[in-house]
């Protein structure tokens, strides 16, 4: 089950979130020594419960190389509730995205304690302000975070702008990568922000991709079937393709880059893709067709195995999905912290379906 977990969480990464190989093997280890998690729905959570958001903060690439430890989660729960005197009753993910899907189930299993079935954002996101936590109203802290070191920094901000930037600050001077437990909530809090069910989905997502195994264009029609039955939008087929060029460099605390996929034969014009840890924009020619909050999703053509920013590489041969957002993310309120201008480019958001119907 973390292998389907792993793979659906990284299809729903939109290639951000943290490479899941070493997070998956700690996972399956902590459940091993401390026996299972149990996996609770939002709705089953009494309304005065603590719960705590529990991930990993920095550049993705960094975590490829600073290896977490299978105490590392559980230590910062620990010093949350030391530092703080406060019990918590259960933990939930910042996104369910990669690594970031798995940290708070080794937490959860080596505390004993409930992890929340979804997350923070149905998706991967750069920054702490694009959660539906804050976006909802809850506070980010008192919130701590722990380095590789065993370091432990508190964080007291009611502003969310300005916790990103000192969690941000943080995490680039120790070492590039820190697990942070913040945004500590009531069970009535989660239940009115949590994007909901979004594990149950991973798990789902990854079994058909094990099961189904082909292909990207014999997955299609699978993939399609999936998402239409959950609370994503419509699944489109954007691009295939070779890359021909990927480059992404540590830019305050960020993977920042570029991919771009030609096709593999004719003079169509190239697929480039945004990157800020996750696929944000993908631009046929001049032409916009998918952007944040939308998903975007990029995997190998063979396989259909999702592909995480970081180990894009030249010469492979991949398929770019595109996925409607959660329906949260389309609200004005949360567009204010996710629309494409909120990550610098110079054009309003447009639903994933609009852009595609505007090309047919």
């Amino acid at each position: 089950m973390l292998a389907d977990l792993s793979a659906g969480a990284v299809f729903l990464a939109t290639g951000g979130g943290g490479d899941p190989h070493v997070a998956e093997l700690i996972a399956e280890q902590a459940l091993a020594q401390y026996g299972p998690a149990q996996l609770l729905r939002a709705q089953e959570l009494q309304d005065d419960a603590l719960i705590v958001a529990l991930g990993g903060v920095g550049a993705p690439t960094v975590s490829l190389e600073l290896l977490p430890s299978i105490d590392e989660a559980a230590n910062t729960l620990r010093a949350f509730e030391d530092r703080f005197d406060r019990k918590v009753d259960a933990v939930v993910s910042f996104e369910i995205g990669g690594g970031n899907s798995l940290i708070p189930i080794v937490a959860a299993a080596v505390m004993g304690i409930p992890v929340i079935d979804g997350d923070g954002m149905g998706r991967a996101l750069p920054e702490a302000q694009m959660m539906t936590y804050p976006i909802s109203g809850v506070l980010p802290t008192p919130a701590v975070s722990t380095d590789y070191k065993g370091d432990i920094v508190e964080f007291h901000t009611a502003d969310i702008l300005q916790f990103e930037q000192e969690i941000r600050q943080c995490a680039l001077s120790s070492g590039g990568m820190i697990t942070s437990a913040e945004h500590p909530m009531s069970g009535r809090q989660l239940k009115d922000s949590i994007i909901a069910g979004t594990i149950t989905f991973s798990i789902a997502l990854g079994r058909l991709l094990r099961e189904q195994r082909g292909n990207a264009s014999e997955m299609y029609t699978h993939l399609s079937a999936l998402f239409a039955d959950s609370l994503y939008g419509d699944f489109f087929h954007l691009y295939t393709g070779k890359v021909v060029d990927s480059s992404t460099r540590i830019i305050g605390g960020y993977d920042i880059g570029e991919a771009t996929i030609a096709p593999f034969e004719g003079n169509s014009p190239p697929l480039k893709i945004d990157i800020k840890n996750e696929y944000l924009v993908a631009r046929l020619g001049h032409e916009v067709i998918a952007s944040v909050p939308d998903l975007i999703t990029i995997v190998d053509y063979e396989t259909s195995t999702p592909i995480n920013a970081e180990r894009l590489r030249f010469g492979q041969r991949v398929a770019v999905f595109g996925i409607g957002c959660p329906s949260f993310y389309r609200s004005d309120r949360a567009q204010e912290f996710v629309a494409p201008r909120c990550f610098g480019f110079d054009f309003d958001y447009l639903p994933i379906e609009n852009l595609m119907a505007a090309m047919a």
